[in-house]
């Protein structure tokens, strides 16, 4: 068998190792839920132009993610492993990406080491299969740095072609999250170009077909929901994208050093080997044996151009400093060569170190789902998607069970109560702003959102159902609803207490899409 040979098959071992454990945990709350969800929602609405939240236009991010985990519902059915295939193959993707990479200007076996680094690390083994849309901005971040770095490295001019599908790759990273998939490649190449003396080469870019390509993968989308949704240029960029960057409003703030935290645990113990080189002098950290001095800057402008954007806002999470990952791990792989590879154990250290990896990762995603039952609704979904049926109207109030409409897979959004008016005035960057942002875009739609009042005269009366969490008292006064099922977090109350059922065949149904018998 060749290095080469062993290098693939490496490669296919990782990639289905993080398969597996995609099959190994119930959905994140809020995360997966919501982002899952949309992507059901759409295949089962057949409307492939709106995101929707429980029906509502969801615009807070584009729409590429939601189509890729349609399609792949459609493909493979309903379940958390359709959604988690798709930021799967963009990890397999980024992986990919950095051993061609590395290959193409270092040795196979640096290579295939970055690779294995990047493979084994939670980055990858975790933030791989975690249904949003991080994994999906960073891979085509990395793709476009690639292609971009060896257009430019091809001689005294840019290779055309290359740098084409550095535009494309920029216009699938403003289809995953926005304006980052376009700001943070030209960011680190700009730094770049100027360090490395060629930034000349940058007037003999294909600028007229490279940006024909950019508008034409990426525009249609944008232009489409902007002439539907009057409105939506200014929410998605100003309000999602600039506004979410600039101020100290919204949720998960945290300090400056955050991501240094962050990249310590996704990328543990790689991270200590390229951080080991920062010991050297400054005018030789860029000098590695293997890699010329070109690559080598590259990456740590890479590394730090994007950690100093992300450290600047004051909101921040973790699978934000995703796209850092592929130059760490060459950094990494680099670092081992110098510290490492020389002594006798070498590889034997490095076995164990990325069993324990593995392992780590196993016993995460194996556990986390005891640690966070409360707060999901599974329990309470599967029993309503067996005792509900599908005209039934579900009522939910004080919290957003995320993730019951996709384990039940209603095919009716819910009627979520609460005094809006009030909360539009009073309420922050939370679960509420979601639905009623989205309702101020689809006066129709903004109907699933009620007053409290309307759950007296619902519990009257049969084939209505109420989720709320378990510290909820509201149904205490509402004599008409019983207690069906309490779950772990979540109590399901049904309507019409003591109402007989009106036939028999009322009692004999099939119930919503999620029932499993």
């Amino acid at each position: 068998m060749t290095e080469r040979q062993k290098s693939w098959l490496t490669l296919i071992a990782l990639w289905l190792m993080l398969l597996l454990m995609a099959t190994l945990r119930p959905l994140a709350v809020p995360d997966e839920g919501r982002y899952g969800e949309i992507g059901r929602w759409m295949l089962l609405s057949g409307d492939w132009l709106t995101p929707r939240l429980n029906g509502l236009p969801f615009f807070h991010k584009p729409a590429y993610l939601y189509w890729l985990q349609a399609i792949s519902l459609a493909t493979f059915g309903v379940s958390a492993f359709a959604l988690r295939l798709v930021p799967a193959l963009h990890a397999g993707l980024m992986l990919v990406a950095l051993y061609l990479a590395v290959r193409t200007f270092s040795t196979e076996q640096i290579a295939r080491r970055a690779a294995v680094m990047l493979g084994t690390s939670l980055t990858f083994l975790v933030g791989g299969q975690y249904i949003n849309h991080d994994m999906l901005v960073a891979t085509w971040i990395g793709v476009a740095i690639w292609c971009f770095a060896f257009a430019f490295q091809a001689g005294d001019k840019p290779h055309a072609t290359l740098a084409r599908l550095g535009f494309a790759a920029c216009a699938l990273g403003m289809l995953s999250k926005g304006l980052i998939g376009i700001a943070l490649p030209g960011l680190v190449i700009f730094v770049w170009l100027i360090w490395t003396r060629q930034f000349k080469k940058i007037l003999y870019l294909p600028w007229l077909s490279g940006l024909a390509l950019f508008a034409l993968i990426a525009l249609p989308w944008f232009v489409m929901a902007q002439q539907k949704h009057p409105g939506f240029f200014n929410y998605m960029f100003i309000g999602q994208q600039l506004n979410r960057y600039t101020a100290a409003t919204y949720n998960n703030p945290a300090p400056w050093w955050f991501y240094l935290l962050a990249i310590t645990i996704l990328f543990f113990p790689w991270v200590f080997f390229a951080l080991n080189q920062l010991r050297r002098p400054l005018p030789s950290l860029a000098s590695s044996p293997g890699v010329a001095r070109p690559w080598t800057l590259l990456c740590w402008i890479w590394v730090a151009a994007i950690l100093a954007f992300f450290s600047i806002p004051n909101s921040k999470l973790v699978g934000y400093i995703l796209p850092v990952m592929p130059p760490f791990a060459l950094l990494a792989a680099l670092g081992w060569e110098r510290a490492m590879a020389h002594r006798a154990r070498a590889h034997t250290v490095f076995v164990v170190l990325c069993a324990v990896n593995i392992a780590l990762a196993l016993g995460l995603v194996t556990q986390v789902g005891k640690v966070t039952r409360t707060g999901r609704t599974e329990d309470v979904a599967r029993v309503l998607a067996c005792k509900a049926r599908p005209t039934d109207t579900i009522y939910t109030t004080g919290a957003f069970p995320y993730d019951l409409p996709f384990y039940a897979q209603t095919t009716r959004p819910l009627i979520v109560l609460g005094d809006w008016p009030a909360l539009r005035k009073n309420t922050g960057d939370g679960w509420e702003r979601e639905l009623f942002e989205g309702a101020d875009f689809d006066l129709q739609a903004a109907q699933v959102l009620q007053h409290p009042d309307q759950l007296v005269a619902a519990g009257a009366k049969p084939g209505n159902w109420f989720v709320a969490r378990s510290d909820n008292r509201m149904t205490e006064l509402l004599p008409d609803w019983q207690r069906f099922y309490e779950g772990a977090g979540w109590v399901l109350y049904r309507s019409g207490r003591g109402l007989a059922p009106k036939s028999p065949e009322a009692t004999q149904h099939k119930g919503l899409p999620g029932c499993q018998h």
